[in-house]
């Protein structure tokens, strides 16, 4: 199998130039002007479009058990919908509860993944508890290839841990190399002030932001700041939302703590008063922490340009809003939390980030797919577009326009939070190490082909 992207301007995170990209088998294996190959060779057209690195999601749930119910997606329709939107590698939770074997839950997490998903997959592995017993079996996970961990400073009783195995699983990462991404709020302070609201009557949608005021995050950053610091272990932090959170973590940097920030499409583009929206179409965008006061959004976008936030991504969770959300009509609290955008991730910040000035085009690629490789142990075989690298290309339009809508969405849920957008860009032509997945909007690979990413523990 080989293919040619011919005539195109390739754009990686630190260059941009025009010229031809030969791949034989699944890798990249020539790059230069006016290539000559093989007359089989399946030849793509891509003069007049950019060619970008196939982008990461290093943040989704697709498989996920929440407040009752479940994430609508599964492989098949999630990796679809990421391929037409241009993602190419997706890094999913895997989130047991406390009471589950972690061993026997990342395996079942990857039984949801293999023969099914038609991009390449890797996973944080959540750490619900800590003891004896749970420390060998991550200490196993990491040498099966899973090379960083996912903690929850928040849903007390369910995902979240105590002070005690915090402090414990820092220093399992520590000792094995292994990056740890968290959830930062604070349990407690969470639980208290849903008690108050709801005491109160306050039961609407919109006051799930009332519950996670930015002040809880910001010292959900600090406290696994401090306890980062106690044994010098890589944290980032996803889904980060508010300038107070994103302070703390600086401040954190600038004592000596090693730790990165994660935002989210939604962030960028959405806000609290979307929560706020009449006749419940408010649980459509209640996620957690919640969509920020609209002054956040330069925040974010100057962060991201400065380098001072890393990675753009989804923390996709798909929830139906016919059904699953309206769990929570009489109760905030109960509303299963998640905006879906896992299709719409890259174009979103294509139009709002590039096309309007806030990023260019190789901070679009740095913080869309580059960082993410770096930070998770992908690089240099997913992230760049390189001599030996996977052949996950992305051959961008950026003459395309249209409009968000559901009912051409593959993901399998039943909105879409950006319904009616315009888009000024789109991918026309996506592979996958070497085999096109998506042309124009549809998907033409192969259900199944995905790869689990094995990944070495970097040893910071």
């Amino acid at each position: 199998m080989s293919l040619l992207i011919k005539g195109g301007e390739i754009v990686t995170a630190d260059s941009r130039y025009k010229a031809d990209i030969y791949c034989e088998g699944e890798q990249i294996t020539c790059i230069g002007p006016n290539l000559e190959v093989p007359k089989q060779t399946k030849v793509i057209n891509a003069k007049g479009k950019f060619v970008f690195p196939g982008f990461i999601d290093p943040h989704v749930h697709i498989y996920l058990p929440f407040m009752g119910t479940y994430s609508k997606d599964t492989y098949a329709s999630a990796s679809k919908a990421a391929l037409v939107g241009g993602t190419t590698s997706l890094i999913e939770m895997c989130c047991p509860s406390r009471d589950e074997s972690p061993l026997e839950a990342y395996e079942f997490w990857l039984s949801k993944a293999e023969g099914l998903s038609a991009c390449d997959f890797t996973f944080h592995m959540g750490v619900a508890r800590y003891d004896e017993n749970a420390a060998a079996e991550l200490t196993q996970i990491v040498k099966a290839g899973i090379s960083s961990f996912k903690i929850f400073l928040a849903y007390k009783g369910a995902f979240g841990i105590s002070d005690y195995e915090l402090y414990h699983t820092l220093a399992l990462a520590k000792k094995l190399g292994v990056i740890v991404t968290a959830h930062c709020e604070n349990a407690d302070l969470v639980a208290e002030l849903q008690k108050k609201l709801l005491s109160e009557k306050k039961v609407a949608p919109k006051w799930h932001y009332w519950s996670r005021p930015p002040m809880v995050e910001a010292e959900g950053v600090h406290h696994l700041a401090t306890f980062a610091a106690m044994h010098d272990t890589h944290v980032y932090c996803v889904h980060t939302s508010c300038e107070e959170s994103l302070r703390a973590a600086i401040r954190a940097r600038e004592r000596g703590v090693k730790i990165w920030v994660e935002t989210l499409i939604q962030y960028l583009t959405l806000d609290m008063t979307y929560a706020e929206k009449p006749n419940f179409e408010g649980s459509k965008f209640v996620m957690s922490p919640p969509l920020r006061h609209k002054k956040n959004q330069d925040v974010f976008w100057n962060a991201l340009a400065q380098g001072l936030v890393s990675t753009v991504a989804t923390d996709h969770a798909p929830f139906d809003f016919k059904t699953q959300k309206r769990m929570g009509i009489s109760d905030f609290t109960k509303i299963p939390n998640g905006i879906p955008s896992l299709e719409d991730r890259v174009t979103m910040l294509w139009t709002h980030g590039v096309d309007q000035g806030r990023l260019s085009l190789n901070q679009f690629v740095d913080v869309g797919s580059t960082q993410a490789a770096k930070l998770f142990g992908l690089f240099p075989r997913k992230g760049t577009i390189a001599v030996g690298s996977d052949a996950d290309l992305v051959v961008w339009d950026p003459s395309y326009r249209g409009k968000v809508t559901a009912k051409k969405q593959y993901m399998a849920v039943d909105y879409n939070p950006f319904e009616g957008w315009e888009v000024t860009g789109r991918p026309s032509v996506v592979t996958v190490r070497g085999e096109v997945a998506a042309k124009n909007g549809k998907f033409v690979g192969t259900l199944g082909r995905g790869q689990l990413i094995k990944r070495e523990p970097t040893h910071f």
